[in-house]
C-alpha cells in the first residue's frame, strides 16, 4: 500500500471515528434529559425503587423463601404473624388455612404476576400496534372496520369480557393471559392508530416514500419509531392492569388455580378466614397494591420524561 493509499485509508477510519462520536454524544445527552425529567418525579423514583426490589424478590424466591410455596404443614393451621401472640419467628407473616407459609407463598406469587404483566403486554403491544399501524396507514374502510371492532371491544367493561372469554376458552392462567391481552390491546391500536394518522403526512415520510421506500418500510422503520413515547406509557400502565386483572380473575375463580401461589388466588381461597385470620387477606393484598402502586408512578415518571408537552422548562 502505498503512502497516500495509507493516508487515505487512515483518514477514512478517521472519519467514521469522528462520525460515531456525535451519535453516541447525541445518545447520551437524550438520556441524561430523559433522566433528568423522569427523576424531577420524586413519586416515580421511588416506585422505580419498589418495582426493582420486587423484580429482584422474584428472581431470587428459590433463594430467599424460607419454605415452599405448596409445602402444607397440619400443625401449623392459621399461626398469626410471629409479632402475634401465638406465632412463630419460623412462618413470619403466619400461615393459611392448610399450614402453608404466607410469606413464601407471597413472594413465589411474585414471579406469577411479573410473567403474566410481561406475557400480556408483549402479545397486547404486538398485536396492538401492527393493527394499528395498518388502520393509520391504509385508512378507508380498513381503517373503519377496525376501528368500529376497537369500540366494540372498548363499550365492555375490561374484566367483564375477560371474565367471558375465560369462561369461553376454559379457567386456568393461561386463557386468563390470553383474553387480558384481548381487552388491553384495542388502547394499543387506537394510540397507534392516531399516532401514525399525525406522522404519515410530514416531510421525512414522504421524502422516504419518494426515494423508493415501500409500505412495510414506511410504516415500520420510518413512522413507528415516532410514534413509541405513548406507547411506552401505555404499557407500563397495561403491565399493572394485566396485573390487577389477573388478581381478580384468580379471585374469581377463573385465573390461577390451586394451589398456585398466585396473589388473586390468595384471596379467593382467604375469604371464609377474614375475620378471624385477617393476614391471609391482608399481606397478599398489600402486595397487588404496592406492586401495581409502583407500577403507575413508574409510568407516569415515563409520561413526564417522553412526552415533550409534559416538560418542564
Amino acid at each position: 500500500m502505498s503512502h497516500v493509499e495509507a493516508q487515505e485509508s487512515g483518514e477514512g477510519v478517521g472519519a467514521g471515528v469522528r462520525d460515531r462520536e456525535p451519535e453516541k454524544s447525541v445518545r447520551t445527552q437524550r438520556l441524561s434529559e430523559f433522566w433528568f425529567y423522569f427523576s424531577e418525579n420524586k413519586g416515580a423514583v421511588v416506585g422505580l425503587v419498589v418495582f426493582a426490589i420486587v423484580v429482584l424478590v422474584a428472581l431470587t424466591a428459590p433463594l430467599i423463601a424460607p419454605h415452599s410455596a405448596i409445602l402444607q404443614n397440619r400443625d401449623a393451621l392459621l399461626l398469626p404473624p410471629a409479632w402475634q401472640e401465638g406465632g412463630q419467628w419460623t412462618y413470619f407473616l403466619g400461615t393459611d388455612a392448610v399450614g402453608r407459609d404466607v410469606l413464601s407463598r407471597i413472594i413465589y406469587g411474585s414471579q406469577y404476576s411479573l410473567f403474566i404483566g410481561v406475557v400480556v403486554v408483549i402479545v397486547a403491544v404486538s398485536a396492538g400496534i401492527s393493527i394499528g399501524l395498518i388502520a393509520g396507514y391504509v385508512g378507508g374502510w380498513v381503517d373503519t372496520v377496525i376501528m368500529r371492532m376497537m369500540d366494540i371491544i372498548l363499550a365492555f367493561p375490561s374484566l367483564l369480557l375477560a371474565l367471558v372469554l375465560v369462561a369461553v376458552l376454559g379457567p386456568g392462567l393461561t386463557n386468563a393471559m390470553i383474553a387480558i391481552a384481548l381487552v388491553l390491546q384495542p388502547h394499543f391500536v387506537r394510540l397507534t392508530r392516531a399516532s401514525v394518522m399525525a406522522e404519515k403526512q410530514r416531510e421525512y415520510v414522504t421524502a422516504a416514500r419518494v426515494v423508493g421506500a415501500g409500505p412495510i418500510r414506511l410504516m415500520v422503520v420510518t413512522i413507528l419509531p415516532n410514534c413509541l413515547g405513548p406507547l411506552i406509557v401505555q404499557a407500563t400502565l397495561s403491565f399493572s392492569n394485566a396485573i390487577l386483572d389477573a388478581a381478580a380473575l384468580g379471585f374469581l375463580g377463573m385465573g390461577a388455580q390451586p394451589p398456585t401461589p398466585e396473589w388473586g388466588t390468595m384471596l379467593a381461597e382467604a375469604r371464609e378466614f377474614i375475620l378471624r385470620a385477617w393476614w391471609v387477606v391482608t399481606f397478599p393484598g398489600l402486595a397487588i397494591l404496592i406492586t401495581v402502586l409502583a407500577i403507575n408512578l413508574i409510568g407516569d415518571g415515563l409520561r413526564d420524561a417522553l412526552d415533550p408537552k409534559m416538560k418542564r422548562s
